[in-house]
């Protein structure tokens, strides 16, 4: 049975160095408010040209805390795509990263962005 959560989540972006100026480099931590509750640390890698509104990004995150009352973590895997101003995201949990009560998750995140907040729309399964 699929399930939603719903909240906002709040990031802090710390640039790494890279190997090529093409290349972008970040960490990152994450607060999760709402139904997703806890903090989220990951790397993100990007090339292009951001500023420019074309490049491809991946993002590798680790969310550990509760949802739906269970305690546990899993992964993200985000990856995105801008070009011409227009952007594609998809953001997926990695299958079998799920631990503690939440073994066994599997779903996928829709993230808007409005006026600086973050608001996610969890879409996930758990196994009883």
């Amino acid at each position: 049975m699929t399930h939603t959560a719903k909240g906002t989540c709040q990031i802090r972006m710390q640039p790494e160095e890279t190997t090529s100026p093409q290349l972008g480099r970040m960490s990152f931590s994450k607060i999760w408010e709402g139904d997703l509750s806890g903090t989220g640390t990951g790397e993100l890698l990007s090339v292009g040209d951001p500023k420019s509104g074309t490049a491809a990004y991946t993002v590798l995150e680790v969310f550990e805390g509760e949802l739906a009352g269970r305690r546990g973590s899993f992964a993200f895997h985000q990856y995105g795509t801008m070009h011409a101003g227009q952007t594609t995201l998809r953001y997926e949990m990695v299958p079998a990263s799920g631990t503690g009560e939440l073994a066994g998750i599997s779903g996928t995140l829709h993230l808007d962005i409005a006026s600086g907040v973050h608001q996610y729309t969890l879409s996930y399964d758990l196994s009883e």
